[in-house]
């Protein structure tokens, strides 16, 4: 029996892939497979996935045109076996444990999801981010971490769920990790950070380009989802929140990074809009009323004014932190 099934999507990864497959294929579980799909890379990155699938017959490799990280990831679904699922980068790795100790967390109470600390892995170092905990539905919704390369779903959640990536767009992983969450029935961690999260400049997730706006069709996309599964009036006040806290932080600070100027504007004010239009009464939402963090902080302070003065002086005060910020690979 397959305990664990890793997805790898792997475009043009030739400089960290080798890192990747060994941290993978090395795990102390033996009841794994690494499901590695190549999406139409043009260097030598299908070699390298040949020459470790001939190596071991814990990797199987598939090969895609083209489509992107959601739809390899979404494809790898449709293949996978294991009683769990993974989701891995081909530009990050992790420790030989990680998923043989996820994998018993599950097994203690039959979670649906495990959830590990995490590393930032700069070119000079790393350091170590500790997840807050939160466990039922609302408050994931509200406060979790929206990645999945640091946790393990049950497939039989995803199957139940029918959750996917949407394709064709970055920070994919935001709506899926939603759609899942109204699903579950239990939801655990593990104090380990085993996995290392390679900090590029080049990743996708720090696009400074228009696809930042990406991050406005992802919040459709989850909308949509609430919508045609009759969650949406159960967790409105959820939903806004996280909207709030997208919009007026995270995809914020994003888009005051993008270096045209024209451009960001653009995007700052279609990401403003965005909240406005989806809950205009935002200011209201009980959670954010009560929540004390400086992130809520923020939020409650961006009137209309407050945010365009925001969006004048925050693009330079990113500029000048980021010539500060550790060395990136």
């Amino acid at each position: 029996m397959i305990k664990v099934s890793v997805i790898v999507p792997v475009y043009n990864a030739e400089k960290y892939l080798e890192r990747c497959l060994d941290s993978l294929i090395n795990q102390t579980m033996e009841e794994i497979e690494i499901i590695a799909v190549d999406d139409g890379s043009t260097d030598s990155s299908p070699d390298i996935l040949a020459g470790y699938a001939a190596k071991s017959s814990k990797l199987r490799h598939f090969a895609r045109a083209n489509g992107g990280a959601a739809d390899a990831r979404n494809f790898g679904l449709t293949r996978a076996r294991g009683e769990y699922v993974g989701y891995v980068d081909s530009d990050d790795f992790v420790d030989p444990d990680m998923f043989e100790i996820m994998y018993n967390k599950a097994g203690e109470r039959g979670s649906d999801i495990v959830e590990c600390n995490l590393r930032h892995t700069y070119a000079g170092g790393e350091d170590r981010e500790a997840m807050s905990r939160y466990y039922t539905p609302g408050e994931l919704l509200c406060f979790g971490r929206y990645v999945v390369w640091n946790k393990i779903f049950r497939r039989g959640l995803l199957i139940e769920a029918d959750a996917r990536f949407p394709v064709g767009l970055i920070y994919e992983d935001v709506a899926f990790v939603a759609k899942v969450l109204p699903f579950i029935s239990g939801y655990d961690y593990v104090d380990a950070a085993p996995i290392h999260y390679v900090q590029r400049r080049s990743s996708v997730n720090n696009s400074k380009s228009a696809k930042t706006m990406d991050i406005l069709a992802v919040l459709d996309d989850i909308t949509a989802f609430f919508a045609e599964k009759g969650f949406r009036q159960q967790y409105e006040r959820e939903l806004e929140y996280l909207f709030a806290r997208i919009l007026l932080c995270s995809s914020f600070e994003r888009m005051c990074s993008i270096p045209d100027g024209e451009l960001r504007r653009t995007a700052l004010r279609r990401n403003y809009g965005k909240l406005a239009e989806s809950f205009p009464q935002w200011r209201k939402n009980p959670v954010l009323r009560a929540e004390k963090s400086r992130n809520a902080s923020f939020m409650r302070m961006q009137t209309p004014p407050v945010h365009k003065i925001c969006c004048a002086v925050f693009p330079m005060l990113l500029r000048i932190k980021n010539r500060f910020s550790p060395e990136w690979e």
